[in-house]
């Protein structure tokens, strides 16, 4: 009988590097990060050097030193790679390498990486692939070298891989290309939120920084089927649901993908249309994990982010996450959230709470009608039904008694 092979891809063991500009500043929480981000890409970290210097080397991104410590920690730890903790210039990117003579890839590389990993929808893959492009696109001589040293494994994988060697006229053609793939997927989107819009259902947009457990709420809400995974960016592709609240009004919710500091502006940029979902949400639930001590700062990069993409004078309620990993009594604040509310996803703890919440808000935008419609106005009943808060219903000689709350759009139509 034949003997049967496994054939694995060699593990990635990297070393990670950062530069400190001042005393205090979130280098080694960044570092964390890039961490788990390595993780998530199916690395090993296997050092971390952070260089103090007052800016980052313009042509090699860490000073002569630091650079004769990480060759000798390259041979030493057996590493397959460099991962640096910024976005390198393509200059940064290619000297470096020759310096060191091993592969080199900088933070942007890393979560393109993850996302061509994690990207299962037609328009995700365009977006990965979009940002890709893009970014290589500039960097077309340092990334050659850097193809060339290793064979596969981070940095290569994804719809752009096979792109790589292409010159800059075929990359010009087919970022091109899929811009006018992705400009109709955004029309169809358009029209899904437009005709979402006209059903005057309510959308609720669940934004947060990467991880805080985004998905696990949307899976408990709405039964979703959502990837749940302790890693950064599991989830990529935004997914919509139907979530009927305790009153049986019914409302969507929109999932996004999660943000993360030093967010690459190609990324930004392709999942535009993604992340604007937020723009159109009647609440923002901004979901913390309240676990992590660098909360305030994950709150900042994600109000950061929503600035960014235009996303103002919203209705926010800020749910501070995995409280059942919290230890001793925290005190949580968010002064840019209308309501604050503690909960526990995976333990199902402060749900109830929450949905009260939403449906309290709902609830203050709407017109409290009492009248009697006609029993030829069946119709109407079942639009009030769908889209209002129905509080008494009786059948009456006349008529049928309808007292419900309504939103002024559809108290209009009727």
């Amino acid at each position: 009988m034949a003997e049967m092979f496994e054939i694995k891809e060699k593990e990635e063991r990297l070393i990670l590097v950062g530069v400190s500009t001042q005393d205090g500043d979130d280098t080694e929480e960044s570092m964390d990060e890039l961490e788990e981000l390595a993780k998530t890409a199916g690395a090993v970290t296997v050092a971390k050097v952070i260089q103090n210097r007052e800016n980052a080397h313009p042509g090699t991104y860490i000073g002569k030193g630091k650079i004769e410590e990480v060759k000798n920690l390259l041979a030493e730890l057996d590493a397959t790679g460099v991962v640096c903790d910024d976005e390198l210039s393509p200059a940064q990117l290619k000297n470096l390498e020759d310096a060191l003579s091993a592969k080199v890839m900088d933070r942007t590389i890393l979560i393109l990486d993850i996302f061509a990993q994690h990207a299962t929808t037609k328009e995700g893959k365009i977006q990965v692939e979009l940002a890709q492009l893009k970014y290589r696109s500039t960097r077309l001589v340092g990334m050659r070298n850097s193809m060339s040293r290793l064979g596969g494994g981070i940095g290569t994988r994804g719809p752009g891989e096979k792109k790589l060697e292409v010159d800059r006229r075929l990359l010009r053609d087919r970022i091109s290309q899929l811009n006018h793939e992705l400009a109709e997927v955004k029309r169809n989107r358009e029209t899904s939120r437009g005709l979402r819009n006209k059903g005057t259902i309510p959308i609720i947009s669940i934004v947060g920084y990467t991880n805080a457990g985004k998905s696990t709420l949307l899976n408990l809400l709405t039964d979703a089927g959502v990837i749940e995974e302790n890693k950064l960016f599991a989830t990529l592709d935004p997914t919509t649901r139907n979530l009927v609240l305790p009153s049986g009004q019914q409302v969507l919710l929109t999932d996004t993908v999660g943000f993360i500091r030093k967010l690459p502006h190609h990324l930004i940029e392709a999942f535009r249309s993604t992340l604007e979902e937020a723009k159109f949400a009647d609440i923002i639930l901004h979901v913390v994990d309240s676990s992590n001590p660098a909360a305030d700062k994950h709150m900042h990069v994600v109000y950061e982010t929503l600035n960014n993409l235009g996303v103002k004078d919203k209705t926010i309620v800020t749910a501070f996450n995995k409280q059942d990993l919290v230890e001793g009594d925290l005190v949580m604040k968010d002064f840019k959230a209308d309501k604050i509310i503690k909960i526990s996803a995976k333990e199902n703890q402060g749900i109830s709470e929450l949905l009260n919440i939403l449906e309290e808000i709902l609830r203050e935008r709407k017109i409290l009608i009492e009248k009697i419609f006609h029993y030829n106005d069946a119709g109407k009943i079942q639009i009030i039904r769908k889209y209002g808060q129905l509080l008494e219903e009786e059948y009456q000689a006349d008529g049928i008694y309808i007292k419900a709350y309504l939103p002024r759009d559809v108290f209009n139509s009727l």
